[in-house]
C-alpha cells in the first residue's frame, strides 16, 4: 500500500497494484506507472484492499486521504489484524507532528511503549526498501497488549 503522491518505483521494479474507485478513475486520477490497476466501488473498499494486497504499506507526504490510510493501517496493526511494515517517507519532516503526537499517545499511556514499533521512519524515497527489509517482526499476539 503508498499512500500519498504515486507509487515509488524502485530498482527492482517490483509488482505495483493500484486500487482506484470509480469515480476517481472517471476524473482520470489514476497513475500511468502502474503494473496493474484495479477498479472498486468506493474508498472503503479500496483501503480494505491495499491492506489485504500488501507486502508493507508506505506512507508519503499528502492529505487528508493519505492520513486517513496512515491511521487505518497503525490502528490494524495495533490490533493485530495487519501484520506488515509501515514506513512513513518523513521527507522535509512532514510526518514529525504525527509521530509526536503517536509519542505522546504513549506518553499518556492511551498506546503502549511497544506500539512505537509499529511503524518505521526513513527521511527519504531510497531508504524505504532498507526499512521494509528491516522492520521488526509483528504478529496477532499484539492484541494482548493492544488494551493499556
Amino acid at each position: 500500500m503508498t499512500t500519498g503522491a504515486p507509487a515509488l518505483m524502485f530498482a527492482a521494479r517490483p509488482h505495483v497494484i493500484g486500487i482506484l474507485p470509480r469515480f476517481m478513475a472517471d476524473l482520470e486520477w489514476g497513475h500511468k506507472g502502474l503494473t496493474d490497476l484495479q477498479l472498486v466501488e468506493d474508498l472503503r473498499t479500496r483501503k480494505h484492499m491495499m491492506l489485504t494486497l500488501s507486502q508493507g504499506a508506505i506512507a508519503l507526504p499528502g492529505g487528508s486521504g493519505t492520513l486517513e490510510e496512515l491511521l487505518e493501517a497503525i490502528t490494524f496493526k495495533r490490533l493485530g489484524l495487519y501484520l506488515n511494515p509501515i514506513v512513513l517517507v518523513n521527507t522535509r519532516g512532514f510526518f514529525t507532528p504525527l509521530i509526536e503526537q503517536l509519542a505522546r499517545a504513549v506518553e499518556e499511556r492511551f498506546m503502549d511503549q511497544r506500539h512505537l514499533l509499529m511503524w518505521q521512519v526513513v527521511a527519504t524515497a531510497e531508504e524505504v526498501p532498507a526499512a521494509l527489509a528491516n522492520a521488526p517482526a509483528w504478529s496477532a499476539d499484539a492484541r494482548a497488549f493492544a488494551a493499556v
